[in-house]
């Protein structure tokens, strides 16, 4: 018999949130982002030893912090390193509910140069989200302008 060495159902990337609450973060993501949840491993206590949430293609992996484990969560490292980015249908609305559900606004909504309109928060678990809405196919000369007009905007 020959196992796929990549299961079937999983993309090849797949985030892993370490989260202190980790049963409220998916709520959230569900709420906001309208992920389903595939499934939940609970501990004794009611702790998520691991849960896996579906989003379009993709599999978000989260589990509770474990104290003295190697996963610490955002609000024991003071942030994120990392962002997540998520294409959605409508990014003003998906802000807005973000910002309802406890979420802290880090960049509203705002047309870019590369034909997304974006917005970025910080979820109540201290995980950052870029999130998108892909208004414009922009040809690669046009882009290759734009950029280098940001690019003096910033110098």
């Amino acid at each position: 018999m020959t196992v796929n060495p990549i299961p079937d159902g999983y993309p090849r990337v797949s985030p892993h949130l370490s989260v202190a609450g980790a049963a409220d973060a998916i709520e959230f993501y569900k709420r906001v982002l309208g992920a389903s949840e595939r499934m939940r491993m609970p501990m004794p206590g009611g702790a998520i030893a691991h849960a896996e949430l579906e989003l379009g293609g993709s599999v978000i992996m989260i589990g509770d912090e474990m104290p003295g484990g190697r996963d610490p969560s955002p609000k024991t490292l003071g942030g994120s390193p990392v962002a997540l980015f998520v294409y959605v249908e409508d990014v003003d609305a998906v802000f807005k509910q973000a910002l309802e559900a406890g979420a802290s606004s880090v960049q509203v909504p705002e047309d870019h140069f590369y034909g997304d309109r974006v917005a970025m928060f910080d979820d109540p678990y201290g995980h950052r989200w870029n999130i998108a809405t892909h208004i414009e196919d922009v040809p690669p000369d046009e882009m290759e302008r734009r950029a280098a007009a940001a690019a003096s905007e910033m110098s």
